[in-house]
């Protein structure tokens, strides 16, 4: 073979893989964006419900005696606070879907579960 057929067969060779991973890229860039987007969708109609959560039918506690933290928990029910006396408070986690309690979430849920919750009050000098 000539040199300048070997020189242009790895030219187009070179072309081939070139075009090949470019397409490649192509349909990975948008799966991974339209993956991204879902995702995005969900975290966000997740965070709608959570603050509607309180106002629905459903919702076994007095909006009135809910208070929205977001993080580590989303709510803190202080049960029976609008009626003037606290029978109970109750730490709320809302969960859509399938989503599972994160790490830091399961850690607050075992305090509270075996008791490790204290009262502490800091007054100004």
């Amino acid at each position: 073979m000539k040199p300048s057929i070997v020189v242009l067969l790895g030219v187009l060779a070179g072309l081939a893989l070139v075009l090949g991973f470019l397409l490649w890229k192509a349909r990975y860039t948008r799966a991974v964006r339209q993956d991204a987007l879902q995702r995005s969708l969900a975290v966000t109609a997740g965070k709608v419900y959570e603050q509607l959560v309180p106002y629905l039918p459903d919702f076994p506690f007095n909006p009135k005696d809910v208070r929205f933290l977001g993080s580590p928990v989303d709510f803190v029910v202080f049960d029976g606070l609008s009626d003037g006396h606290v029978s109970r408070i109750v730490f709320v986690e809302v969960k859509t879907g399938t989503a599972d309690l994160s790490t830091r979430e399961r850690r607050v849920r075992d305090a509270v579960q075996e008791s490790r919750v204290e009262w502490y009050e800091l007054r100004g000098v």
